[in-house]
């Protein structure tokens, strides 16, 4: 199944799938029964407005084979713009769905990024969570740029691990980066997953339910983490606020040309 039978819409110049967990899941097992080397996105406000800064990031996202609405922000505007049924698709919760739909097909998985010791409890909360989930690969690179020897090893050894599907947290916009690079060298598709691997694995809290349904998620992450967020949260969200009211008024006035 290729991700263009999603139509996508264009939030300030960064495309986004109109897409399910049930969509992304089997375009993911499509993909991967067939050894499609491809790229997810899970896309939030940070990660939009890295795409309004940087031309070349935004080409990176923009050619992914499918880009997802993590944050609330993004759901709101893909319902503004004609997708009225949209939900949100996030990290943390696609995450153990398709690890789940892994297990069911006998599909093994691969993680790459975060610590190790992050990986060592995400494996084994997903094992006890999914008995039957087959972890093939998992591997946490140095806080440095790799070699080419060293990248080239990590490549053939990701391939020969037997892994269908590959998680990737390496934060954004680095894990984009990354996946994009590797299209094509990784014969499976790759998922850039964030922060799914603190929260999934328990070594990171997740903000209240409520709190997410208001798209304020982001302030109890702040609380949480102020000194890393603040330029991302305080500098990037009412950027983003003026820049989605912009497209918005500009599709009022002229709808052809806004998306």
């Amino acid at each position: 199944m290729s991700a263009s039978v999603y139509k996508a819409k264009y939030i300030v110049g960064m495309k986004v799938n109109a897409t399910s967990y049930a969509h992304v899941i089997d375009s993911v097992l499509t993909w991967a029964s067939v050894g499609q080397s491809s790229y997810v996105c899970i896309s939030n406000v940070h990660m939009t407005m890295e795409c309004h800064h940087s031309q070349s990031f935004k080409q990176i996202v923009n050619e992914a084979d499918l880009v997802t609405p993590d944050g609330m922000p993004l759901v709101w505007m893909m319902r503004w713009l004609g997708v009225r049924e949209q939900q949100r698709v996030r990290g943390p919760s696609l995450l153990p769905l398709l690890c789940e739909a892994a297990a069911l097909h006998h599909l093994k998985v691969g993680f790459y990024g975060s610590t190790d010791s992050v990986l060592q409890q995400l494996v084994e909360r997903l094992r006890c969570d999914f008995p039957g989930l087959e972890v093939a690969f998992s591997y946490s690179p140095p806080f440095r740029e790799l070699s080419v020897t060293e990248d080239d090893d990590i490549v053939n050894n990701i391939n020969s691990s037997g892994a269908g599907i590959l998680f990737v947290g390496l934060g954004c916009p680095k894990q984009e980066i990354w996946m994009a690079k590797h299209r094509g060298q990784i014969m499976m598709p790759m998922l850039g997953v964030g922060a799914a691997f603190d929260i999934c694995s328990g070594t990171k809290s997740e903000s209240p339910l409520w709190l997410q349904k208001l798209g304020l998620e982001w302030v109890y992450r702040f609380i949480l983490e102020p000194r890393r967020l603040w330029k991302r949260y305080l500098k990037y969200n009412p950027h983003f606020i003026w820049l989605a009211f912009v497209q918005l008024v500009n599709r009022k006035i002229s709808p052809s040309n806004s998306e």
